[in-house]
């Protein structure tokens, strides 16, 4: 599976982005697809997942009600749409997939290069 994510930039507080991950090879092993983030100077964050079958999503808690999940199964991509947000969001945002499904929310088979997102006060 190779994961292709596009879509960070740069944005004030308060404003939206939405990325894309754009899934390619084996998608049919993509059980779960995720995304996660990194801020300089810190340890890699969970974001929010999805079960491409179930469409059930998680969602870590500081991002909850602000961003959502979602995918496209005829396009094999999977997006994330960002609200409200604020200068801790600002990371390296990566997306992630899992032929299973995994009681850890941060444990995946397959990354993509990151995108990055900066958000300006």
């Amino acid at each position: 599976v190779q994961l292709q994510a596009s879509g960070g930039g740069l944005v004030q507080v308060g404003g939206s982005l939405r990325l894309s991950c754009v899934a390619s090879g084996h998608t049919f092993a993509s059980a779960i697809m995720g995304w996660l983030r990194q801020a300089p100077g810190k340890e890699r964050e969970f974001v929010a997942r999805i079960n491409w079958n179930s469409m059930s999503t998680d969602y870590g808690d500081s991002v909850k009600g602000r961003f959502t999940i979602s995918r496209d199964v005829t396009k094999n991509t999977v997006y994330l749409q960002m609200n409200e947000l604020k200068p801790e969001d600002t990371a390296v945002y990566y997306c992630a997939a899992s032929s299973r499904y995994r009681s850890s929310l941060t444990t995946y088979d397959y990354w993509g290069q990151g995108t990055e997102v900066t958000v300006s006060s």
